[in-house]
């Protein structure tokens, strides 16, 4: 089913897990962000596309707590921001990953800070690695890994502490194409058995709505909502949807929103 909504704020028919209220943001004296709401409900998965420049990774920031906002305020789970627990993945996991730790202490990392027995991080890691399949051998170095290999462990270090909300800056941007299919699999793997709030910034409209729920179309700067896009599939999803006409019909949709912003 695919559906399409305008009203904002965005989300708002459902029960909010993530609630933004006039959010602002201004760089150098320009506003990117003013009086920007948004409602997202748990358990969902939505993307974020848009125009270069118009504020995708600012907007998952300011959410995740990483860059403060000059205005408004951002809830999850009712609670303020800084009593969430947030899981980040960034898009170049060269630089988020500790290069003298290997694989398996960047994972345990966020849970060795919060004084968590060494006995349980090795445990936490070990359900991790069989909820997902995931067979890595992960007492090697970063560099002594593959680009997909290196953003697994990344992803497994933003779960491992059971966030309520994992947020993901473009993280299949820097892997070749097999890698990326491997990826998104892996990704929809996670969503599936954790039911997780996710959210996604890609530069990629295929797959934004490959993964999404749901799919936040944005606007140029100053940025604004264009539109909530639906679209609700049978999970997990193949590359055979595809060419199913629904997801054509939504990629479609999108594509003729973006063409109209950018004409703008």
């Amino acid at each position: 089913m695919t559906s399409t909504d305008a009203a904002a704020p965005i989300g708002a028919a459902d029960a909010a897990f993530i609630c933004v209220r006039g959010l602002s943001k201004a760089f150098g004296g320009q506003p990117v962000y003013h009086d920007f709401d948004l409602d997202l409900p748990r358990g969902t998965f939505t993307t974020i596309f848009g125009p270069n420049g118009c504020g995708k990774s600012t907007l998952i920031n300011m959410l995740s707590g990483i860059t403060p906002f000059d205005g408004g305020s951002v809830r999850i789970g009712g609670n303020d921001l800084r009593a969430a627990k947030i899981g980040y993945v960034f898009q170049n996991y060269r630089d988020s990953l500790f290069p003298w730790m290997r694989a398996i202490e960047n994972i345990e990392y966020p849970l060795k800070v919060r004084g968590v027995s060494k006995a349980r991080q090795a445990a936490r890691v070990d359900e991790l690695l069989a909820a997902f399949a995931i067979t890595l051998d992960l007492k090697r170095y970063p560099y002594e890994m593959s680009g997909g290999q290196q953003q697994l462990v990344a992803i497994l270090r933003a779960l491992v502490s059971d966030p309520d909300v994992l947020f993901l800056d473009e993280p299949f941007s820097a892997l070749d194409y097999e890698m990326t299919l491997y990826m998104r699999d892996k990704l929809q793997t996670v969503f599936l058995e954790t039911g997780l709030t996710m959210v996604l910034v890609s530069h990629d409209l295929e797959e934004a709505v490959y993964l999404a729920d749901r799919i936040l179309l944005l606007s140029k700067r100053p940025t604004r909502l264009v539109e909530l896009i639906r679209y609700e599939t049978v999970r997990p999803r193949t590359t055979e949807i595809m060419g199913d006409p629904e997801f054509v019909r939504t990629k479609q949709h999108a594509l003729d929103l973006f063409r109209a912003e950018m004409a703008r």
